[in-house]
């Protein structure tokens, strides 16, 4: 399993999280759920972090079996729609944003 995570880093204008969670919810996250081949999407918001790490306000997690799957998913009609829609998150709701991008080999362990 691979998990391709979607980091949006920066800074949220003051008093638009609770706005931003709720267009994101609205708006990107039926498009995010539509990818192709996706097994598992879950959308995270900071609350807490270190005082000197970066602020980190939204993580996109799409889980796919394996690279062929994922390539699928980031070729996906839903994908590019969602894309379009990044800008507008961008202009409403935050200051500052930088967008990475990272795909991880995914274990897991249960007792």
């Amino acid at each position: 399993m691979i998990t391709r995570y979607a980091i949006f880093g920066g800074t949220v204008k003051a008093g638009q999280e609770a706005a931003m969670r709720a267009w994101v919810t609205e708006n990107l996250t039926p498009l995010w759920r539509k990818f192709a081949c996706a097994e598992e999407v879950r959308v995270l918001y900071g609350e807490e972090q270190d005082e000197n790490g970066p602020t980190i306000p939204l993580i996109l997690a799409i889980t796919y079996a394996d690279h062929a799957a994922m390539e699928k998913g980031v070729s996906s009609p839903a994908r590019y729609a969602a894309k379009d829609l990044l800008p507008e998150l961008y202009e409403r709701f935050y200051n500052k944003v930088e967008l990475w991008h990272y795909v991880m080999e995914r274990e897991q362990y249960f007792d």
